[in-house]
């Protein structure tokens, strides 16, 4: 199996450790309760071809069930329908056919509500199956990395719904209380860390809680001596970049970076407006509770891994390895009197790593093997959590993904030298 688990040893406002079927009602109602303030034609939006709609996620991460749980555990389960093994598949070749994600907008049926159906049938048979304490515990850990699998879904749900809203010229309120505002950054700073032989990855031998085997083997890699900013970069400080001709200086910019500024009129981080009729040239910024004026001493964010790097060789710094994030992250996890701030739940911070496998990982076999291995390709990492992440993902060993020109996820900067 590609995760490690200690059956989910979290506790529950009363201090016992939830059943697994109560742990399952809970992660599935919370993806219900990002959706609910949506209309039924919000959710069938894909707004571009890196998003999906609303819709597609709560039938995908349904599909996820009834395909890896149901069918092989339940005799005689019957399908909702048949046609969704296509239409809610991902990217599971070992699975079969796939619906193109470009065109997940084209979906207009299912309805909505054929789709909530499609959750409501599996649920019920998901409980029923739990109920067997036997097979509860013999499925605990697919169960769990579908749950961790669905709580991946819920961050893409509010990021897609926000890049959704932000393409209607009407500036659109997803919600008045922005569960994803940011808030103004800690003192300025840098901390030092003498590097050396450290130990990188999760350790399932002393560390019982989840991980995603992209998290594994644990190793060891050498650092140098090197520090890290103390905080996030700002939205203030990055305007001074954008002030500097930051986004027409070709020679702060990987060429591949460059090309990116130039096909797509890139002037400022992704949200970021500037209407040319306004009074006055104050930076506005689009949030999941309408347009706004910028916070300057909030951290910049949704910015691609070109833009990160093209500032921190404008400040003259750099960005931070993987290894040299999560060995600070551990630093300041054991000592308290760290000045490092802001490490998980603002926004992933992206590295210079490129996403490979660590020494010695192999994908298990099957289709949960496709899960995170065959990605290993033309990505780079990014480190911590965002405003977006749900609770219990914010573990130094997390790593997060993506293509060096992508910036709708809540995405910062965090320098190094």
């Amino acid at each position: 199996m590609p995760i490690h688990s200690a059956a989910l040893a979290a506790t529950d406002a009363t201090g016992q450790v939830p059943t697994l079927a109560t742990r399952f009602q809970a992660v599935r109602a919370a993806t219900l309760a990002i959706a609910a303030p949506l209309s039924a034609e919000d959710c069938q939006v894909q707004s571009m071809p890196d998003a999906s709609p609303a819709k597609w996620h709560l039938a995908h991460t349904t599909w996820f069930f009834e395909t890896f749980l149901l069918a092989p555990n339940t005799p005689g389960y019957a399908a909702f329908d048949p046609a969704f093994k296509v239409l809610f598949n991902s990217y599971y070749n070992t699975v079969g056919s796939f619906y193109p994600r470009p065109q997940r907008g084209m979906l207009s049926r299912p309805t909505l509500a054929q789709v909530l159906a499609y959750r409501a049938h599996v649920d019920a048979a998901m409980l029923t199956l739990l109920a067997d304490a036997a097979a509860a515990e013999r499925l605990r850990e697919l169960v769990t990395l579908g749950l961790n699998h669905e709580q991946q879904h819920q961050e893409l749900m509010i990021t897609d719904v926000k890049h959704m809203l932000s393409v209607n010229p009407l500036a659109p309120v997803y919600a008045a209380a922005d569960p994803t505002q940011l808030r103004a950054n800690a003192a300025n700073g840098w901390s030092t860390f003498t590097g050396g032989l450290v130990d990188i990855g999760h350790d399932a031998a002393s560390r019982g809680d989840f991980c995603f085997d992209n998290e594994t083997p644990r190793h060891q890699a050498f650092l140098r001596p090197y520090e890290l900013a103390n905080r996030l970069v700002t939205n203030r400080e990055f305007l001074a970049f954008i002030e500097d001709g930051g986004y027409t200086r070709h020679e702060l910019w990987l060429s591949e970076g460059w090309d990116c500024v130039r096909q797509n009129q890139w002037r400022a981080p992704m949200f970021w407006r500037k209407r040319d009729d306004a009074a006055s040239d104050a930076w506005r910024e689009f949030t999941l509770r309408g347009e706004h004026a910028l916070d300057l001493d909030a951290p910049v964010s949704h910015v691609s891994f070109f833009e990160a790097d093209a500032y921190a060789r404008w400040a003259g710094a750099r960005l931070p390895t993987e290894a040299e994030w999560e060995n600070a992250a551990r630093v300041s996890e054991a000592n308290a009197a760290t000045s490092l701030a802001q490490l998980f739940g603002v926004l992933w911070q992206w590295t210079a790593s490129a996403y490979l496998g660590y020494p010695g990982f192999a994908p298990a076999p099957g289709a949960v093997g496709e899960y995170n291995g065959k990605f290993m390709c033309n990505q780079f990492v990014l480190r911590g959590s965002s405003v977006a992440t749900p609770a219990g993902h914010e573990r130094v060993t997390y790593r997060n993904f993506f293509q060096p020109d992508k910036r709708w996820q809540f995405m910062g900067i965090r320098l190094a030298r």
